[in-house]
């Protein structure tokens, strides 16, 4: 079964997207933790961090430069932000595609959870 990240993909479920190329895909949170809180996925299905192999590894830089990106676009790079990547369900991972999470837009505190 396809994830829901899959389906934004596809456009199969509508999402506010913010920046595609051909590799990744960013959309805003439909819950978000922060003022600015935006997915950065890759467009091929990895499910976590746990499945990264070498051949991941453009993809996944592409995805950190497609986030730098997003957060001089959305205005909070100069003030800072964070992103995150959950791995399993213990690391609060809740959707099986490997996704980064770009918060920013307040003070973040540590340690995050």
């Amino acid at each position: 079964m396809a994830s829901i990240f899959t389906k934004i993909i596809a456009r199969e479920v509508p999402a506010d997207i913010v920046y595609e190329d051909d590799d990744c895909l960013a959309f805003r949170d439909i819950s978000p933790k922060a003022p600015v809180h935006i997915l950065v996925i890759p467009k091929r299905e990895i499910v976590s961090l746990a499945d990264l192999t070498d051949d991941d590894e453009a993809v996944m830089g592409r995805c950190v430069v497609a986030a730098s990106k997003i957060a001089v676009s959305e205005g909070i790079a100069e003030s800072g932000y964070r992103l995150i990547v959950n791995c399993g369900s213990d690391g609060g991972q809740e959707v099986p595609h490997i996704h980064f999470h770009l918060l920013g837009g307040r003070k973040m505190t540590w340690p995050p959870g």
